[in-house]
């Protein structure tokens, strides 16, 4: 496994594999690795000749007051779990490697799609996702980048980056990875306290009661999230940032449940926020 922190390298690598006709697999992360992050890697390796893996924690998608200084950072177990899964390539840039000095150029998607949950409450966190995927894309040319359906939204706002802005390139969903007792797993888990981590169970009990809900027959949406948030905060340390259904296809409002449905829920727990969603069809 080859470990890559030059943007010229890296390009010049992946230019000879498309040469020889191999079909290349990306998955950008922000490293801190868990087996979540293992599943997109393995499903790439399904699929593809070449994986890529990037791990650069991107300054540009946090806002001020959120976790950049402190997100966790493990490089030398990441690239460990990686070389396990057979990974062909890590590029793992430096900041001033992605953003010399300088830089002014950013892509942003706009509306519904991405200026509500995370993009109203993480004000510019979708440009700064959007500039360093367009800019991982550029600089992999990849086949087919692999993202998890846990960061619904944040798929939903690169598929239609990647279609407006015409990347020949296909983006394939992996499901939400959970720990034993349903918790998503995250990154930002390993803030969590003893009673905090206990807490959060709720965020995912919350979802599979909504979705039993809507089973027996509820199809208000306004009832399903009074439910949910009733549930939530029952916890003493949660703290409801959102609670949201929408359309699946594209985060449109509704007050009834019909079709595909996309519930979405973020809540902080002291200070991690952790996000969860769920699907459900009617």
């Amino acid at each position: 496994m080859q470990i890559v922190n030059n943007i010229s390298e890296i390009q010049e690598w992946c230019r000879e594999k498309k040469l020889e006709g191999k079909k290349i697999g990306l998955v950008p992360t922000m490293g801190y690795l868990h087996e979540g992050h293992l599943s997109l890697v393995r499903e790439a390796r399904r699929d593809c000749d070449i994986v890529v893996v990037s791990i650069f924690v991107n300054p540009a998608q946090f806002g001020a007051g959120e976790d950049y200084e402190v997100y966790p950072r493990n490089m030398e177990r990441d690239c460990a779990l990686l070389e396990r899964e057979m990974v062909d390539l890590v590029f793992a840039p430096e900041v001033k490697e992605m953003y010399p000095a300088g830089y002014q150029t950013y892509v942003e998607v706009f509306g519904q799609i991405s200026n509500k949950m995370c993009g109203a409450s993480r004000p510019g966190h979708f440009r700064g996702v959007c500039t360093v995927v367009s800019k991982l894309f550029n600089i992999c040319q990849p086949d087919i980048a692999y993202f998890g359906q846990k960061d619904a939204q944040q798929v939903m706002v690169l598929e239609k980056m990647v279609r407006e802005l015409n990347f020949p390139l296909k983006i394939v969903r992996v499901p939400i990875v959970r720990e034993e007792d349903g918790l998503a797993m995250s990154s930002r888990n390993v803030y969590l306290d003893q009673q905090q981590r206990q807490e959060a169970l709720v965020l995912y009990k919350a979802l599979k009661s909504a979705e039993e809900n809507i089973t027996q027959g509820e199809r208000d949406t306004r009832k399903i999230k009074d439910s949910i948030e009733k549930m939530i905060k029952g916890c003493p340390q949660a703290d409801v940032d959102y609670i949201e259904i929408s359309d699946a296809a594209d985060l449109a409002d509704i007050d009834e449940i019909r079709g595909q449905v996309l519930i979405a829920l973020a809540v902080r727990f002291g200070n991690t926020r952790l996000i969860d969603n769920l699907i459900v069809e009617v």
